[in-house]
């Protein structure tokens, strides 16, 4: 049984569905095949994408301090950036959310990234409040430059204006 997108005004694409700017709450979905695979695979929390990237800085560590004893700089060098790397992002991202609702009344800001061209997408990065009153971050990725994102990115800055989420 397939499932109908129903699209209301202020609802735009994101990189894996769509995001519904409702009076009281914002609300992400998923759809289609990208969609399932990071809703079974990270679900509404981000710890096991975080516990992934820290098993394989671990190994990636483990294979720098091997390099360094056969002295085999290049396979050092290049390790011991992937394992740097991956730290950096598990700290940088710590206090990131999966989380598909966001209560309005909880959020404390909305900040608009736009995208390099070439390298990264446009994002939406929402801070707000959880549950327990701690300050976390939901990032809400749009369409790349090959889905038609340059189009989605202006209708999903136009909606966040409209809703006063983001001001400019």
């Amino acid at each position: 049984m397939t499932r109908k997108h129903i699209v209301t005004e202020n609802t735009f694409r994101t990189k894996t569905g769509y995001c519904h700017i409702l009076p009281d709450k914002i609300v992400l979905t998923g759809s289609g095949v990208i969609g399932g695979a990071v809703k079974a695979m990270v679900g509404d929390r981000i710890g096991r994408i975080l516990v992934f990237y820290s098993v394989f800085a671990v190994f990636a560590a483990y294979y720098t301090w091997i390099a360094v004893k056969r002295e085999e700089h290049l396979g050092a060098l290049v390790f011991g950036g992937v394992a740097l790397f991956l730290v950096y992002n598990v700290i940088r991202s710590w206090n990131n959310s999966a989380t598909p609702v966001l209560d309005r009344s909880t959020i404390q800001s909305v900040v608009f990234k736009p995208a390099t061209p070439g390298l990264t997408r446009a994002y939406f990065e929402v801070h707000f409040t959880d549950v327990r009153r701690r300050p976390k971050r939901r990032l809400i990725m749009l369409p790349g430059s090959l889905t038609g994102g340059l189009e989605e990115t202006e209708l999903a800055l136009k909606i966040m204006r409209e809703e006063g989420l983001i001001s400019g």
